[in-house]
């Protein structure tokens, strides 16, 4: 699944499905899933009834087995959930269509998220919504990292010129393995095992991601 990021600090999660009743299941897991590793355990409820409710609804109104999209954006102290299909048709959350089984997911979504609403695309549409977040342990470790690498990645090893040119997830992959690389090298220069090292770290990587 593509993660990329911007200079405001963004990650984002592509994940395409199948309209289709057991692909709802499998993509709110997925979700979930996404969503632990990015440190999100407290909205993790209100984003799996969100996306099962809009893949839902691509399902019902759409059709069995129709291509979709989700999309998930972490931006800033935001949370934005997008369901992309090829159906021009708007929903609605109209008060009078609340016992349709639709409005009633519509109304659901409305009462989760902060802000939701549908956007028209050359092929299609978008239902959108965003859940605030709060500022949980783990998306500060994640905006560390982040800040680690820009400023690792900005001081150089005097092969700056080697950075134009290249996306910004592509240059801080690369941040990242230099500088695991080098706390390798300083840990190895100390009379400590590097492999030792990488081992904690992984066993307190894991335990932190099944803790949330």
């Amino acid at each position: 699944m593509p993660i990329s990021g911007t200079t405001d600090y963004r990650l984002r999660c592509v994940l395409p499905f199948s309209a289709a009743a057991v692909e709802v299941g499998l993509l709110r897991h997925t979700a979930a899933r996404q969503l632990a590793r990015w440190g999100m355990p407290a909205v993790v409820n209100e984003a799996e009834v969100i996306v099962t409710e809009l893949a839902a609804n691509v399902v019902k109104h759409v059709g069995d087995g129709a291509a979709a999209t989700l999309v998930l954006e972490w931006k800033g102290d935001r949370l934005r959930l997008e369901v992309h299909d090829r159906s021009p048709a708007l929903p609605s959350a109209k008060k009078a269509e609340y016992d349709d089984e639709c409005g009633r997911g519509l109304h659901l979504v409305a009462g989760l998220a902060a802000d939701w609403g549908v956007i028209l695309t050359a092929v299609g549409k978008v239902v959108w919504c965003e859940i605030p977040l709060g500022s949980g342990m783990g998306c500060r470790r994640i905006e560390r990292a982040v800040q680690v690498l820009e400023r690792y990645q900005s001081t150089g090893t005097g092969d700056a010129q080697s950075w134009q040119g290249r996306s910004r997830e592509a240059g801080l992959d690369e941040s990242a393995v230099e500088l695991i690389a080098d706390l390798l090298h300083w840990t190895a220069a100390r009379g400590q095992d590097p492999d030792d090292i990488l081992d904690r770290a992984q066993m307190h990587y894991e335990g932190q991601a099944d803790a949330a």
